[in-house]
């Protein structure tokens, strides 16, 4: 069964952009948003596993330059699930 996750993100002032860049190159990311409030973006990954989740996807995000914080949300039940085409 597979693991979704949101995993929020601070970044330093001027980095929301290329932290954004960087989550859409990894290869767990599902969707990625650049956001406003306490969060500058916010990414969607789907992982094989919980282990996988921590491990891989939330230390891979950690790494990248001008990341200051994350909050992980995985998912616990999906209400609704649609797809959107632009």
């Amino acid at each position: 069964m597979n693991v979704r996750a949101f995993i929020l993100i601070q970044t330093e002032i001027g980095f929301s952009d290329s932290v954004a860049k960087q989550c859409q190159e990894l290869p767990d990311t599902i969707s990625v948003d650049q956001v406003t409030g306490p969060y500058d973006v916010i990414v969607v990954v789907e992982c094989s596993s919980i282990e996988e989740l921590g491990s891989k996807a939330v230390t891979q995000i950690q790494l990248i330059q001008g990341v200051t914080r994350t909050l992980t949300c995985p998912s616990v039940h999906l209400v609704k699930n649609s797809i959107i085409t632009e």
